[in-house]
Formats: structure tokens, C-alpha cells, sequence
């Protein structure tokens, strides 16, 4: 006799293990604003780098071009490398910032999914692929999807949070396939200088390793210094560059990035391909926003000026409290919008960001959640908000580090799990 299980058994559903290692601390903190939000309490959010949640706006131009895309039909599937348009404006761009060898483009679904393709077409289960700590969550968490690892290389606080090279060359072995840097630097502000990017070519031709190099903010520069694009350091290695118009251009919902790839035709036509095969099989990036790229790149920059202006305003602030509080130090950043100061606290820095949150509603992301050592407690602070705002935000975790250092648990404002 056959037995069958009723259409009522209730059964888990086993999920791959390789997601034990994912994480991505910055949502996750976001996740606890939002609950706290909707039991009507204002948090002050410095965890999410998003200029439209603030008081920054989305240039008019670009928001025509997209608009009128759209009345004019442009609706559908685009070609799945990208709109033909906005890939000659990207290449225009790269040339103009020194690319002199694009050798293919790419538009993606933002920078994210850049760092998804790219990783992807590289590594296998078992590679290792070379990465800043502290590092953007992203790439560790697409490593880790891939079951591959991220090798991490350390970023010299002492140094302004440039690469340590004696450690990022000691961290290759057999089974890396490509080295990776965010410049400027998320989650530090750091901007790294020739030298540096100079030494680490060097490393690169001698290991014979491709570079992916993230420069999503190399327009959000905050001090008057050169700034260099590594393919345009090191014609020679082949590159993969990411950008998009998330953050300079104020539309990181549009979800509209790109790659471009550079270096000898020989050593980057096979990673095309395969970038390519992974671009078809997802169809095409969002079709209409598209359109944007050239009036972005080509049109006015005005909006530039005052998104600089206000956010050097706003590093200052930022720098300013970190050299006036007791038990706070910072290097102070020179790109994008992040501060990354240490805290002199007791326990964990993941308990500090959860008591924060809770007890003086300013959510911040602990550095551990980039892999910083959490020995040395880190956090990263966005500086996004206006001087009124942030003063505030600063004032709130100034009291909240004072009550925390006389009594540990005074500051325990609220128990419960970060969840």
C-alpha cells in the first residue's frame, strides 16, 4: 500500500549555504529605522548614501531627457550591451578623463550590477579576488554568492586610508584573479593619490592581474587636488572602470551604471564576451533612463558646483566635531560624502549602532559591517544632511558616547535584538 502525504504538510524550504556569508550592514541598519518610523519616531539617518533623501535634487535636464524618451516611445527592451547613444557619451567621457583605449562599453543596472557581471565573468568557486578593507559590502557579498572569497587587503588609517602595497602584494596567491579599488573611497572618503595608483600598476603587470576599478565618485572630489583615473595611470593593464549617475547626478533610483573596459584587445576581448552573454541573458538595463547619459555628460554641470559647495560645508562640520569630541578621532575625507571615525567605546561597535539607533534615534553603520576590525571600532557617518540636521545627529551620538563611556549601562536605552 502506497501512503501519501497530505496536501496540508507543512515543510521548510532549504535555502544554499553560501548565503550564510552575505551580509549588507547598511540596509540592515535601514531596516531598524524603518520599524522605528512607523512607531511615529524621527530617526536622523546617516546610514544610506541617498542625496534625494535630503535636500539635494535631480538636475531638470536629465529628468526631460528621460521624460521625453518615454513619450517618444523608448519603452521597450534596449540592445543588452546598452542604448548606442549612451555608450558613445561613455566612451567620450573616458577619453576625456584620460581612457585613452576603451575598448568596449557596457550599461548596467547601476553600479551593483557592474560588480555582480564583472565578478561573475572572473571568478569561479574557490578564486579570490583582492579587496579594500574596510570594504563596500557589495563586492564581499557577490563573492560570497559566487562562492568565491574576497581577499581582503588593508586601507592604512595612518596613511589617510590609502592601500597598504607591502600588504595588498603579500595577499596574492595562485587563485587571484583580479584586484580590486574604490577611489574615492566608500566607506572612508579617501582619495588615492598617483603614487599610489602608480605603485599598485606595477603590482598588477607584475602579477599579470586585471584591475576593477570602482570611480563612481570621482566627480564628488571635495578638496582641490588632482584626481586620476587608474586606466588612465596604466594604459597598459587591462581595466575594467565602473561609473554610473547615481551620485553625481542625484538619480540613484534610475539605476543607471556602466563598465568600461580598457587595456591590450588581447587580454579584455574574452572578458567582453562573457560580459556580454551575462548583459543578454538579463535582457537589457532600464531603457529610457538610458537617454540621460549624454545630456548628463555633455550638458550642463551646474548642479555640480552646489552639490560640492554643500558637502564641503558638511565635511567640515563633520571633521570639525570629530577633533572637538572626546573619544572620537577621524582622517578627514576628500571624496564622496562619508566620514569614517573611530569610537573609543566599550563592547562591540555592531551593540553601539543598535543602542544608538534605539536609544537616540541617528542610525550610523558600524565599521564591522565592512569588515573593519572591530577591535578598533569604526562607523561610517553620512554627511548628506543639512548642517542643522547634522548638528543635531552629532549632538545625539556626542551624549550618547558620553553616557556610554561613564556608564556602559546607562546607554543600554532599549534591549532587544537588531532586527
Amino acid at each position: 500500500m502506497v501512503t501519501t502525504q497530505s496536501a496540508n504538510t507543512i515543510y521548510e524550504i532549504l535555502t544554499a549555504h553560501r548565503l550564510e556569508h552575505v551580509r549588507y550592514a547598511i540596509r540592515d541598519v535601514a531596516a531598524v529605522a524603518e520599524r522605528l518610523a512607523r512607531e511615529g519616531k524621527r530617526v536622523i539617518a546617516l546610514n544610506v548614501g541617498d542625496p534625494l533623501a535630503f535636500d539635494f535634487r535631480t538636475p531638470p535636464h536629465l529628468i526631460e531627457a528621460a521624460s521625453k524618451a518615454m513619450r517618444d516611445g523608448k519603452n521597450g527592451y534596449a540592445p543588452s550591451p546598452g542604448v548606442a547613444d549612451a555608450i558613445e557619451a561613455i566612451r567620450a567621457d573616458a577619453e576625456r578623463r584620460g581612457i585613452h583605449n576603451v575598448r568596449e562599453v557596457l550599461v548596467t543596472s547601476g553600479v551593483s550590477e557592474a560588480i555582480d557581471f564583472c565578478l561573475t565573468a572572473m571568478a569561479d568557486s574557490g578564486d579570490n579576488v583582492l579587496v579594500p578593507c574596510p570594504d563596500y559590502p557589495m563586492y564581499s557579498t557577490i563573492l560570497a554568492k559566487l562562492a568565491a572569497k574576497a581577499n581582503y587587503y588593508r586601507l592604512d588609517e595612518a596613511r589617510g586610508w590609502e592601500p597598504d602595497l607591502n600588504d595588498l602584494a603579500a595577499k596574492i596567491n595562485s587563485s587571484t584573479r583580479a584586484i580590486i579599488l574604490v577611489n574615492p573611497n566608500n566607506p572612508t572618503g579617501a582619495v588615492y593619490s598617483r603614487k599610489t595608483l602608480e605603485e599598485i600598476a606595477e603590482i598588477a603587470r607584475r602579477r599579470r592581474l586585471p584591475v576593477i576599478s570602482d570611480e563612481i565618485y570621482d566627480k564628488l572630489i571635495l578638496d582641490d587636488q588632482p584626481t586620476y583615473s587608474f586606466a588612465a595611470l596604466a594604459p597598459d593593464v587591462p581595466t575594467v572602470t565602473f561609473n554610473g549617475l547615481s551620485k553625481a547626478y542625484l538619480v540613484p533610483g534610475w539605476r543607471v551604471g556602466w563598465i568600461v573596459l580598457s587595456g591590450p584587445a588581447e587580454t579584455t576581448n574574452g572578458l567582453y564576451e562573457s560580459l556580454v552573454k551575462l548583459a543578454r541573458a538579463r535582457l537589457s538595463a532600464n531603457h529610457p533612463f538610458q537617454h540621460a547619459v549624454r545630456p548628463a555628460l555633455e550638458g550642463s554641470q551646474e548642479h555640480l558646483v552646489e552639490v560640492i559647495q554643500k558637502l564641503r560645508a558638511r565635511r567640515d562640520l563633520t571633521a570639525h566635531w570629530c577633533q572637538q569630541t572626546p573619544g572620537v578621532s577621524c582622517v578627514p575625507p576628500r571624496g564622496a560624502f562619508y566620514a569614517f571615525p573611530r569610537f573609543e567605546i566599550p563592547g562591540s561597535d555592531e551593540e553601539f549602532a543598535r543602542q544608538l539607533i534605539l536609544g537616540r534615534q541617528v542610525s550610523i553603520v558600524h565599521g564591522s559591517g565592512f569588515g573593519a576590525d572591530a577591535r578598533a571600532p569604526h562607523f561610517r557617518l553620512v554627511f548628506l544632511p543639512d548642517e542643522a540636521t547634522l548638528s543635531d545627529a552629532y549632538r545625539r551620538i556626542g551624549s550618547f558616547l558620553a553616557d556610554s563611556r561613564q556608564a556602559p549601562s546607562k546607554a543600554q536605552a532599549h534591549p532587544g535584538p537588531l532586527q
